[in-house]
């Protein structure tokens, strides 16, 4: 059992750590944030499964872009933006969507697969785009992946306002002239590219994590879209910077401990919100007039 505790935790010489995981740390900040304002529109819009149809082709083009000796996060990109293309011009409706992200999710999947057989280089490489790996954000890729999530980040807050507006209510958003088909594209570009810059730090087969998840959590405890937005983008940022800082002291990939801290979150939030649904409605209960009405007293 202390082997196993060891391998999960092992502080020694953390200092002297830390410096390599310093690109992580800051991609892993950014992407936190990032993917949390982006999760909140993606359940607003019943998108998580999108989300994975986009990670596979992102892990394609990504180890598409490995086998040729090219930018892991260029092919990423690639990948994740052909895949939201797809998926907002295709899948107009729920249905089609769904018919489509079924399509695209083996393909990627398999591509991917091909391309890492013929890849010939380390193991870690291979492995560290499905599951993530904690020191692979070199300063070019750390570049490439703070742009991009500025790119997102501002995008989201340019069409913040008539995107959630879309998302809620699309007929009379369409009725008020509100470029609903559009935004919906506009946004699969936003979120293919928070999928591409997710791939390289947690992983392709885990991004619903960070992209899914934290929104998730915030949904139990507020309704309101602002305050989910500000707690889904507090809770990714602390699931990505405290996994790392996990992961960081032990031999195991970053995944686990991203994953399990995004789980436990959810967990927490799901418990606060049961509290709080029990309370107010006992509290309404006890303010409501009796269903009983007592006779009135006769003389």
């Amino acid at each position: 059992m202390s082997d196993v505790w060891g391998q999960l935790f092992d502080f020694r010489d953390y200092g002297a750590l830390l410096p390599l995981v310093a690109n992580s740390l800051l991609a892993g900040a950014v992407l936190g944030l990032v993917g949390g304002m982006v999760s909140s529109i993606v359940m607003m819009r019943d998108l998580p499964f999108a989300v994975h149809g986009i990670s596979e082709l992102s892990f394609a083009g990504a180890t598409g872009a490995l086998l040729i000796g090219a930018g892991v996060v260029a092919g990423a990109l690639a990948g994740s933006v052909v895949a939201a293309l797809l998926i907002g011009v295709l899948g107009a409706s729920a249905r089609s969507r769904s018919s489509i992200v079924g399509v695209l999710m083996p393909f990627g999947l398999g591509l991917g697969i091909l391309f890492l057989s013929l890849y010939d280089g380390r193991a870690a490489n291979k492995f560290g785009l499905l599951i993530g790996q904690i020191v692979s954000v070199d300063d070019p890729q750390l570049t490439a992946m703070l742009v991009s999530g500025a790119v997102v980040a501002v995008g989201m807050l340019v069409l913040w306002r008539p995107l959630v507006f879309a998302s809620t209510d699309p007929e009379v958003a369409a009725a008020r002239g509100v470029p609903v088909r559009a935004l919906s594209i506009a946004f699969m570009v936003l979120l293919g590219l928070a999928v591409a810059i997710s791939v390289q730090t947690i992983g392709a087969l885990l991004v619903l994590s960070i992209i899914c998840t934290p929104a998730a959590a915030a949904f139990r405890v507020s309704a309101n879209p602002r305050v989910v937005v500000a707690l889904s983008s507090a809770f990714g940022f602390t699931a990505m910077v405290g996994g790392i800082l996990l992961a960081t002291g032990s031999r195991l990939p970053i995944t686990p401990y991203v994953t399990t801290l995004s789980f436990a979150i959810f967990v927490v939030c799901a418990g606060v919100g049961a509290w709080r649904q029990r309370h107010g409605w006992s509290r309404a209960r006890a303010l409501a007039p009796s269903s009983r009405v007592a006779e009135p007293a006769t003389t």
